[in-house]
């Protein structure tokens, strides 16, 4: 992997396993979207637009910017090439990684990781990324001018919202979990920070002390803010696949959050 500056942009190249479509598209991440050739969104408070020319990712930001946020949202430095073999022994989820071979698994910011998933809950996609958008429009602060950009909303400004207060974003009953999450989190009774150093069935214990919040959106919380690559969130589409291919059970090791992108990605876009 090379890393160098070019006009006013950060290029990689020469990444193994690494496409912004199979990133994005494939249901870990709601505040980028396509535009024309580009990604746009927001992460950590900062816009990021990026492109991909075949073997080129170009990032239009800073060096500081790259090294500080985006090369750790994007988990650069981990060899994916070797999860990718590695799983790839399994002969459905060969098939599967042949559809997507360049997911990689983000680390998104905890809090709005937690949120995102408990609006995702019986929910589809593009729903849950307008009401995520109305949220930010409404109560995140304004980070791009030129671009309409917002902020992520901190668990203070939740905190102190009501029900009526989050009508706007029109999330039904997931509102009331929101408010219990970032009450508990503003008040110090869940401690986020604290997951990074927990090991898989304690930190889903602990953050299903939250409303609201059950397997399947502390399994996803783990797998795509604290980088937890043995979490296995389950819903529907997983459920069926597990019917479908692994009626005798399963065991991708270490790594069954990255076979799970890969089936829940192939499986959602084949049948």
């Amino acid at each position: 992997m090379k890393i160098y500056e070019l006009n006013d942009k950060i290029v990689i190249q020469d990444i193994n396993n690494f496409n912004l479509t199979d990133i994005f598209e494939c249901g870990q991440c709601f505040r980028f979207n396509k535009s024309g050739e580009f990604y746009e969104g927001v992460a950590f408070g900062k816009y990021l637009r990026t492109y991909q020319d075949n073997n080129k990712i170009y990032f239009e930001t800073s060096l500081e910017d790259f090294n500080n946020i985006w090369r750790n949202f994007f988990d650069l430095d981990k060899d994916y090439k070797y999860i990718f073999d590695k799983l790839r022994q399994d002969k459905i989820l060969k098939k599967a990684s042949d559809f997507c071979p360049g997911i990689r698994i983000l680390k998104q910011e905890p809090f709005e990781c937690l949120i995102s998933f408990i609006i995702s809950q019986n929910n589809n996609i593009p729903r849950i990324k307008k009401i995520i958008e109305r949220l930010c429009e409404n109560f995140g602060e304004k980070i791009d001018d030129i671009n309409n950009k917002y902020a992520f909303p901190s668990a203070e400004r939740l905190a102190g919202l009501s029900l009526e207060d989050l009508a706007v974003i029109k999330s039904g009953f997931r509102a009331k979990y929101m408010l219990d999450a970032a009450g508990r989190i503003n008040a110090g009774e869940i401690n986020l920070d604290l997951v990074y150093n927990l090991n898989l069935e304690d930190g889903a214990e602990y953050l299903k002390k939250i409303y609201g919040v059950g397997d399947k959106v502390s399994a996803c919380v783990l797998l795509f803010a604290y980088n937890k690559l043995d979490a296995f969130p389950i819903d529907v589409w997983i459920k069926k696949v597990l019917e479908k291919y692994y009626p005798g059970g399963y065991d991708f090791g270490g790594y069954a959050g990255i076979a799970n992108a890969y089936l829940f990605y192939y499986e959602r876009n084949n049948n």
